[in-house]
């Protein structure tokens, strides 16, 4: 299944029905009056958040969605039918956003989610409805309300507690791999990643959603390599875990383009709780390793876990660490109540 994280889709809500100008035609009744039933309702268009999603790819091959019309009212004080709403499902963690791609309409962040997006239009009024003591035979009816057109994007942010930064090759997948039943590509050449991976991580009996997405180069704000496309999936997560590729022999320059890549995208992005790790020290000797903690530790200014991915050296710290973190988030982000119509 191919992963898409944008859509744009185009919805309408259906009209409503128009009302009916009819009288009551009965024998041997005389003056049988009006009976002209109202028109039915138009159906509208919502959102809602359901589980198994995850990927916006059905909205590759489906970008228009028409509610159904109110059908119009009839004689003998009938009603026409309602017109049948249309619901987008959409993966949890979906933002909508309006045409102008800024304008913010709903954020679904919880299963069972829904938001209105165009409301049906209403039925019209039949002839039955005018009738008063003054008027006992109207001859009009109002049409129904048209439906409501618009154009909308739909913009996927996965959900994770805690997010893998890097440059292509730091051990990002790897890792991931080690530390949950997630299965990314891995191979010995940059941009093995193409698209983000989410995987289950257990530590101490708890377990945590983590979050890998394809490497960030030098330049990447401005489009170079894969540019900061996926910046937005890591941008719910409670903790960002650097990884640091401890074989390089420009440590500090990799740490700072990351920081840099950050800051440019969003300096909300930039500020959440961070913890660098420095990667791969199976393959380094104890002084190179210690040489290039040191220096690690001057630029980030704080201290420096050592993990391996492969050898699974370091590992268990690294997790604890970030649970720590993402308890502490947890206790400090209030709980979001879900709105149903």
């Amino acid at each position: 299944m191919k992963f898409l994280d944008l859509a744009k889709v185009y919805i309408r809500s259906g009209g409503g029905g128009s009302g009916c100008v009819s009288f009551r035609r009965e024998k041997f009744v005389e003056f049988g009056g009006p009976d002209g039933g109202d028109g039915g309702n138009g159906g509208s268009v919502w959102a809602e958040a359901v589980e198994g999603l995850n990927t916006l790819i059905d909205f590759r091959y489906q970008q228009h969605f028409f509610a159904k019309s109110g059908r119009p009212g009839m004689g003998k004080q009938m009603t026409g039918a309602n017109g049948d709403d249309i619901v987008l499902k959409v993966p949890v963690g979906t933002e909508i956003i309006d045409e102008d791609e800024e304008t913010l309409i709903a954020d679904l962040t919880q299963v069972g989610q829904r938001v209105l997006l165009a409301k049906g239009g209403n039925g019209g009024f039949g002839n039955l409805h005018f009738k008063s003591s003054t008027n006992r035979a109207p001859a009009r009816a109002n049409p129904g309300q048209e439906g409501i057109e618009r154009t909308i994007w739909l913009r996927l942010k996965l959900i994770a507690d805690a997010g893998l930064l890097g440059l292509p090759n730091a051990g990002k997948s790897t890792f991931l791999a080690a530390v949950s039943n997630a299965r990314p590509k891995i191979a010995d050449y940059p941009f093995t990643t193409l698209h983000p991976n989410l995987g289950v991580v257990g530590i101490d009996g708890k377990e945590f959603v983590m979050a890998d997405i394809p490497g960030l180069i030098e330049g990447a704000s401005e489009g170079r390599g894969l540019g900061d496309l996926f910046l937005g999936h890591v941008e719910r997560c409670s903790v960002l875990l650097h990884l640091v590729d401890g074989t390089s022999s420009t440590i500090t320059k990799d740490y700072r383009t990351i920081i840099t890549e950050l800051e440019r995208y969003s300096p909300d992005l930039a500020a959440k709780p961070r913890i660098t790790a420095l990667n791969k020290i199976d393959a380094l000797d104890s002084k190179t390793l210690s040489s290039r903690k040191r220096s690690l530790e001057k630029a980030v200014g704080g201290p420096v876990f050592l993990m391996s991915g492969v050898s699974k050296q370091g590992v268990t710290e690294v997790l604890r660490a970030l649970w720590a973190e993402i308890i502490a988030d947890r206790a400090e982000t209030p709980e979001v109540t879900t709105w149903r119509p």
